[in-house]
């Protein structure tokens, strides 16, 4: 159970008082999750998710609030926080930071079929289109300067061919993007996981966890999303998924011609930052809690096919750029 601040009803009824959402039901712990405490609230009017803050840097949580609110006003699917009566979303309760969203309909898609992968396209590209003018600033954590900085720790664990790949892989980043015009930026989510968005049967309910939201490349946030949504156990891209996902999202918002060009690389570099943040919490950084941290080798596998077998072509549906 990710509950690391355990909550008694009392506690939590009293902290609804100052929201106008109902009297309290129903308190329950989520299970999963490797940093917050999360809990489903029920209300006699609604049905709630509350997140107290056990780890990272509090004074960047204002952005998330914005984030949130901002893409929930452009009628976004995602969990805009709930504000109290007096306007404010941020609180703290047991003396951690604590926010409020409405729980979203649906479930994770274990092996998202195509209209899944269509429809997730489609809205990560309205996102996109819509990020690009969010005022707000984070920069990415986990970006090319972060590989460069954080990759030798990890050397020391690896075999003489995986550090040989790392090593070069960063250098070939480098190169890479400093031969190319600054890529097109906005609003990212960060971490675009499947297990990051609710589904009920094909329709969206949701886009969750954006604690690792951040500022940067909209490109860094697609090839996420492809690295996990459409890639077999084997490493290998599965192309109808690739080219779902690829289309509903180029209506949205075409691709320039560095992203296309730098769209090889974009999908290593995003694959060796997993592979990265993976190592670190097994052998230099293990989390606060007694937590079972994710598998390495997943994003090793996938960085590896990406070597060996290359990347699909990207589809060029641009014209048909939805308004």
């Amino acid at each position: 159970m990710a509950v690391f601040t355990p909550l008694s009803d009392a506690q939590v009824a009293a902290f609804l008082e100052d929201f106008d959402v109902g009297t309290l039901v129903a308190l329950q712990g989520v299970a999963g999750g490797t940093e917050n405490s999360t809990f489903f609230v029920t209300t006699d009017r609604r049905e709630l998710v509350l997140t107290l803050f056990e780890q990272g840097e509090h004074e960047e949580l204002p952005f998330f609030v914005e984030l949130l609110d901002y893409l929930d006003e452009h009628r976004l699917p995602v969990p805009g926080t709930i504000h109290d009566r007096n306007g404010v979303a941020l609180h703290s309760l047991a003396g951690k930071p604590a926010l409020l969203f409405p729980r979203l309909p649906g479930r994770h898609p274990e092996a998202p079929n195509l209209t899944q992968c269509r429809i997730l396209g489609d809205t990560l590209g309205r996102l996109h289109a819509v990020s690009q003018h969010f005022p707000g600033h984070r920069p990415n954590p986990r970006d090319l300067h972060w590989l460069k900085a954080l990759h030798h720790k990890v050397l020391a664990y690896l075999s003489p061919d995986d550090q040989s790949m790392m090593k070069n892989e960063v250098d070939e980043y480098e190169i890479a993007f400093s031969d190319q015009p600054e890529l097109p930026q906005g609003a990212l989510h960060g971490d675009l996981f499947r297990d990051n968005t609710l589904f009920e049967g094909d329709r969206l309910g949701g886009i969750i966890d954006f604690y690792n939201g951040c500022t940067g490349d909209l490109l860094f946030d697609v090839a996420i999303v492809i690295n996990d949504w459409a890639t077999g156990d084997d490493g290998r891209l599965d192309m109808e998924r690739h080219d779902a996902i690829l289309e509903a999202y180029l209506t949205r918002r075409p691709l320039t011609d560095a992203e296309r060009t730098l769209w090889p690389i974009m999908l290593r570099m995003t694959a060796l930052r997993y592979w990265l943040s993976r190592l670190l919490v097994v052998y230099v950084d293990p989390p606060a809690h007694d937590l079972t941290p994710h598998d390495p080798e997943r994003f090793r596998t996938i960085l590896r096919a990406r070597l060996d077998h290359g990347t699909l072509p990207i589809p060029r549906p641009d014209s048909k750029v939805s308004s």
